[in-house]
This record gives C-alpha cells, structure tokens and sequence, in this order.
C-alpha cells in the first residue's frame, strides 16, 4: 500500500533499516521536509540519497531506492536541527513532486526476497562468515569484544544483519547504494562480505605501513647515535668533523660581536644553549642554526657614513633628471632638513616618508636612486606590486617549513646597513587576499613612532628601522588605504611637456641607446626634428619609458646597417623615422579647422599623460528625452544632465526655443570603447549643448574645462597642467580654466604660457561667451547677435 511522505535527501549517506543515524539538516527545504513530518501523527519520512554531494535538490538527482524512517530526537538550534532517523523498511518511490517548498514522494514499501532454504549449508555459511567477519572488523576498529557479542546475539534475522553491518561500513554512496536495493536477502549478505573483507584488508595494509615507519623511524635513531659515536672515534684520530666545528665557532663569534639590544641577546642565547643542547642530528638543529645565522647577517650596529652636502645633492639631481623642478626643490628641502636637524641635534630628525607619485615612467625610482647617491647611502629596492600576504612585510613564523624573514629585514640583509635609502615600489599594487593584509602590516614599517621596534615575526625580537630613510613610489593614490597614505608626505611627479622630452631625449635617452645597441656616440646622431616625430607620432605617455625604446628600436635599425657595412655613421631627420620604424601608432587628437554647431572641445587627464576630447551634441524628434553615449560615468552623466537642466532653465536668455525642448537630444562622447567619468567637462557639455539648441556654432580654437552647477556657477578641477599641455599638442590656442585654477598655471613652462589665451571664468555665462561664435559679455549679461541679422538676445547672469 503506497503513502505520501516528506522527503529527507541525503548528500553522503545511505540509511538502512533497524539502523538508528543522528543527522544535522540546515538546508530550508531539508528543514521545511522535516516540520511537515513533524505535524504528521507517525513522524514518517522518506530517506532518499542523491546522486551527486550538491545543494539544490531535483527530482532526478535522487535515487528511486530509500528507507521509510522516523523522526526523533529532535533538537532546533541557530544554525538548523539535529535529529534521530530510526530505518523503518524500504521503499521506492513511485512519484516525486515538489510541494511547499519542499519534495513529497508517493512510496511503495518494498518486498525482500527471503531465500529458498534457509537452512541451505552454503546460505548457512555465508551467514556465518559475515557474522564472524563483521565481528572482526569491529574489534579492529576498537569496538570491545562484549559490545560486539551483545549485538550480534540480538540479530537472528539474516536480513537485519546484512542492513546493520552495511549501516556501518565507511564506502561512498554508490557502493552502498546497491545494498539498499538488493531485496534478495543471500545476494545482499554476498555484497556486504565483499565490502567486510575490503575493509579488513585496507586496515591490515595501514597497520603493516605503520610497523614499517616506527622501524624506519627506530633505525634513524640507531643511525643518528651510530654517527655520533663515528663523530666521537674521529674527533679522537683528528680525522674530520672539524671544518663544521670551525663554522659554529665563527657563527658564535659574530653573534657575541653583535651590539643587540637586550631582548635580542636574551634570545640568541636562549636558541644557542639549544642548538648545543639538541646535537646537530636533529632536524631542528638546521632551523635553529639558520635563524642564528640569519640574525648574525642582519646590520644591527653597521652604518653608512654620509657625506651630505645640499650643494652637491642638487647638482647630482641635475645631472640625473631634466625638468622636475618642483620635485627636486621638495627633495632638497626635505634633505636641508635632515642635514640640519643632524648637525644641531647630533642625529637624524625623525621626518615624514615621502611617497613619490605619478605617471609611469616620469622618474620616481631614478630620482630615489640619485638621492641615495647625494647622501652617501646604501640603495636597497622592493617591489610590493602584487604582494597579497602579511608574511611578505612581517615574515613567516619559525613553527613552518621553509619560514623566512619578511621582505623589510632581506631587504635590510641585503644593504647590510643601518641607513640605507629603502625604496618601496608599486605600494599602490599591494593586494588583500585570506593570508592578511599587507597593507597594514606596513603602517609599523612607515610609522616614524613605531619603526624603531619593527617585530618581524621570523625574527621574534625588535629590530631598529628608525635610522633608514623610506621613500614609496605609486601611480594611483586612491588605491592607498588612508591610514598608509597618512603616514606618507605625497611628492607629486607630473608628466613631462614635449620640450621636457626632447631634452631628456637629447641628453639622456639617445646616448645611453647608442652605447646599449654597439655604437660609439659619433656613429648616430638624431635631429630634433626627428626626436619630436617619435615623440608625436610613436608614443603616448606622461613619461619616456615608450620614447626610449622607440629610440632604442632607431639605434638597431642604424646598428645593423653599419655592421653590414652599407653605412660608416647616420645622422637622421624627420624624414628618416618613418622607413626606420614604420607607420606611426599613435594618432592624438587634433583641434577642429572649422567652427561646429553642437560639437566642443573638452580637456581630459590620464596617468598617461593629457588630451582633448570632442562632445558632440544634436537634437532629433522625440519626447524631450537626453540620450548619453560614449561610456560615460556616473559623474559624467550627472554634468551632462546639470547641463540640459541649464539650458532648459535659461532658455530664454539663450535664445532657444522653446518647442526644441519637446525634441530629444543625444550627447556623444567620441572614443565610446573608452571610459570616461569626472565632473570636469561641465563647460564642454554645456557648450556643445546650448550651440545645438540656439544653433550657434562653438569655436574650434577653444578648449574649456570646469565643473558646473545648476546655477551655472564653474567649480574647480583638478590634472590642469596634463591637460593644458594636451591641449598645447593638439593645436589649440585658447583656454577656458574655472578662476579658482589660476593658481595652477604656474605649474606651466613659461614657454607653453606665452603660446595660450587663458581665460578664467566663474560662471558658465562667461565661459559661453567665450566658446560660442558672435556673443559677449556686457555688463554682466551675454549678448548673442543673431547670425544675418542685428538683432540681439540676452543673458543676465
């Protein structure tokens, strides 16, 4: 007789009948399955496995064969419920559907086969052997020979005995599972002696390895005392042993020179009487001598002498690095303070550590090297880009194999000085995984109050670091966690002007490629004219990383024909670049020749260094909607919006009118494979707008960058420098800057000054009286002169 009952699946076991299993259930489904069983009178469920270990469960992912069970014991907690399943008899379940949240299946008790004989002698026996061979397994799994005796003396059934010792045998599911539905009782009791058996002859196999080991591990202990007695006959013939005894003593000698402080002493003693206590057999005698020659290695009392001279730091700066003045003048005050507070105070003021940030390639690392070079000092590098683990800043704990100093200490190892210049590349790349935070690990390292007891955990004792002078390189602040990034005085490194480049070109990149390539200095030779087209037409950066392997790639072009001899020396002009190197690669954007309806010249800034972008705007039937494309980000939508509101608001004033408002616009940012966001193209995109709407043409020669508010007031914005400089590239003469930026020109070369108009502007009327086409601005209002005509709009603002 079939009955509906709750399904309870299993993920890794099989439930057998007359075998009690506790289980935790924490899935809802599993837990929902287990309530409706509850409210039933007879607490029944149907105990099903799945076919494969997941957590969604679907009819088909069940097994037909299961056991009808109880539910008992039950006991709710947070994290779900423990219960008791008592197997009850088999079933199979003849339909599955899912009901409530949970599955029901519709179950058939099914029948077992009893055999023909029972008192059959090979039935009997095979009953017997199971018995006596499950009797084993128990006893060889702890279970007392009572416990064992008093179990079996209650099971006649042969049946039940097969379902006990299957409940009870660790195999997966898709071995146990053919027992459940083995209904025939001698084909069932055939299946659970085999598994029995595989099981005895598993442990027996583990228990002749485990003999094996203990003899193994017994004969490397007469091995080790055999040796020592070997050690003892040739120390007594002077035959050997004493070139390691040399190295202990030299190690011991270097560790009692040491000037340690107290705590450090306290433990190299403590792991020296070790050490001597152990014998060097022992596995940890290796660990200990290697932590002990770590320390000895380490440059605990070993200083640099310094010989800084601000003077002569300065010309060394100069001689390494073109342009940067603004980072050199940092440089050396922060250098003016270290010598004087020095030679006032008798030691090194404590200062902030500088971050170097910027651009690749602008000279962050070279300039940490030359300032290593001004005062004297040992120059040890690090790369943190990638570095995910706590252990690379702090080191491993000794309790691990293969454990090690972190980065900081090998890095002090490797200057094997006190006051080394330690530079910290990339801290911007440094990642966050389970292992812990690097990132944190490093505000000890970067805190000047802190710093002169760094723990590393290798080490276990304090060690100095207050005396080194810490300079971190980054492209990206923001990724800086803010309280690394407070303990860092920012040295900000902007890209360089195309006059900067020919310069470090002329003087530093084409030499240095002449002599890397072969050449001696008179054999190549580079116009300036030809420098400027590879920096226009073969590269696209902030810096010269690009420029000097273009140069580079010049210099082996020359090379190879002067070493197939067609040519003694070459001197190359602009005309030459292109069938050295090929097509250019790089096609910047260039200022409009003509005056457009509905398109403006913005300004951007990447690390790369800046540039134009065009914005382009058009209206079209529709329901008065703004269309935004051209990847554009959520800051740059919102302009984009603060922008038609404007125009919308002001409509009037602007001569637009106002039925064009019931048409649709579209903005487009060109480049759309680009991403693009900032809040700085407020005035382009009002611009490009509002000469759509009035359809007044916006001038080509003008370039405009600024914020701006629904008030039409022009905020602040930042990369004014990169982006002016792009600007200059392009061709552009004007510039529209928001007021509150005038400061920032002064960032600019004089050179680049002298070819601009710049116009500062504090609201969007000025800055529109300059970006469209016949408007002024006369006593505070904007006077649009209507094209053919004398007629005249205005805009109080």
């Amino acid at each position: 007789m079939s009955k509906t009952l709750p399904i309870l699946p299993m993920r890794s076991g099989v439930l057998f009948p007359g075998v009690s299993l506790p289980i935790a259930a924490a899935r809802p489904p599993t837990l929902r399955a287990i309530e409706a069983a509850l409210r039933d009178s007879e607490h029944r469920v149907f105990v099903v496995s799945q076919r494969e270990d997941k957590d969604e469960v679907l009819p088909e992912g069940l097994y037909t064969f299961g056991t009808i069970a109880s539910v008992s014991s039950v006991q709710r907690g947070l994290g779900g419920v423990r219960l008791v399943l008592e197997g009850l008899e088999r079933g199979i379940a003849l339909r599955v559907t899912p009901q409530d949240g949970y599955l029901v299946a519709t179950v058939s008790p099914a029948t077992e086969q009893q055999p023909l004989d029972a008192k059959d002698p090979s039935f009997v026996a095979l009953h017997r052997e199971v018995r006596e061979r499950a009797a084993e397994l128990a006893g060889k799994r702890g279970v007392s020979d009572e416990a064992v005796e008093q179990m079996l003396e209650k099971i006649s059934d042969p049946g039940r005995l097969a379902d006990l010792v299957a409940g009870y045998l660790e195999a997966p599911v898709a071995e146990r599972q053919p027992l459940l539905e083995a209904l025939a009782i001698e084909d069932r009791l055939r299946r659970v002696l085999i598994l029995v058996q595989r099981q005895l002859d598993v442990m027996s196999a583990q228990e002749d390895i485990q003999s094996k080991v203990k003899e193994e591990l017994g004969g490397r202990q007469r091995e080790a005392y055999l040796r020592e007695q070997m050690r003892a006959i040739q120390k007594e013939l002077g035959d050997g042993g004493e070139g390691d005894d040399e190295a202990m003593k030299e190690l011991k000698t270097k560790l009692d020179a040491l000037p340690l402080p107290a705590d450090a002493r306290k433990e190299v003693t403590r792991e020296w009487s070790r050490l001597a206590r152990i014998g060097r057999e022992s596995m940890e005698s290796q660990v200990i001598r290697t932590y002990l020659e770590t320390i000895a290695e380490l440059p605990w009392g070993v200083r640099t002498d310094e010989h800084l001279d601000v003077q002569e730091a300065a010309k060394i700066l100069a001689e390494d690095h073109f342009g940067l003045g603004d980072v050199k003048d940092r440089v050396l005050e922060f250098l003016s303070v270290y010598q004087l507070s020095k030679t006032n105070e008798g030691k090194a003021n404590k200062g902030r550590i500088l971050l170097f940030s910027g651009p690749p390639g602008v000279g962050k690392t070279s300039i940490a090297k030359s300032i290593a070079r001004a005062m004297g000092r040992k120059y040890v590098r690090i790369s943190l880009g990638g570095a995910r683990d706590e252990a690379d800043i702090r080191g491993h704990r000794r309790t691990y194999i293969g454990a090690l100093p972190g980065r900081v200490l090998q890095g002090m190892k490797q200057a094997g000085s006190k006051n080394p210049v330690f530079l910290l590349d990339e801290i911007d790349k440094l990642g966050v995984s389970h292992q812990g935070d690097p990132a944190s690990a490093l505000l000890e390292v970067l805190d000047p109050a802190q710093n002169d007891s760094f723990t590393d955990h290798y080490l276990g004792v304090p060690f100095d670091l207050s005396e080194v002078l810490f300079i971190a390189t980054a492209n990206f602040l923001q990724n800086i966690p803010g309280p690394l990034l407070d303990r860092m005085e920012v040295v900000d490194f902007s890209g360089y002007t195309e006059v900067e480049k020919l310069n470090i070109a002329k003087h530093y990149l084409v030499p240095r490629q002449t002599v890397d390539n072969g050449l001696v200095p008179d054999q190549l030779t580079l116009t300036d004219d030809a420098i400027r087209e590879v920096i226009t037409g073969y590269t696209r950066e902030a810096g010269v990383r690009q420029l000097e392997r273009e140069l580079g790639r010049l210099a082996r072009k020359v090379t190879r024909k002067i070493a197939a001899r067609e040519i003694e020396r070459s001197t190359l002009d602009r005309t030459d670049v292109r069938p050295l190197l090929g097509r250019p690669r790089v096609h910047p954007e260039k200022a409009n020749r003509v005056d457009q309806i509905g398109m403006a010249t913005g300004m951007y800034y990447t690390p790369a260094g800046g540039d134009i972008m065009f914005v382009e705007a058009a209206p079209m039937r529709g329901k008065g909607d703004l269309i935004l494309t051209g990847q554009l980000g959520d800051v740059m939508k919102e302009s984009a919006r603060a922008a038609w509101t404007f125009a919308r608001a002001n409509a009037d004033w602007l001569s637009i009118d106002d039925r064009v408002f019931e048409r649709d616009i579209h903005v487009h940012v060109p480049a759309g494979a680009i991403p693009k966001d900032g809040p700085s193209a407020g005035i382009a995109m009002a611009t490009a707008m509002v000469s759509a709407l009035s359809g007044r043409p916006a001038r080509h020669d003008v370039a405009v960058t600024g914020e701006i508010t629904l008030s039409g007031r022009v905020l602040p914005i930042g990369g004014l420098k990169e982006k002016v400089l792009g600007a200059v590239r392009a061709g552009i003469t004007h510039i529209v800057i928001p007021r509150d930026n005038e400061a920032d020109l002064d960032d600019l070369p004089q050179d680049v000054r002298d070819r601009l108009v710049i116009s500062p502007v504090d609201t969007l009327g000025q800055a529109l009286a300059i970006t469209l086409r016949d408007t002024t601005l006369q006593n505070g209002r904007l006077l649009f002169g209507v094209l053919g005509g004398g007629e005249e709009r205005q805009l109080a603002h």
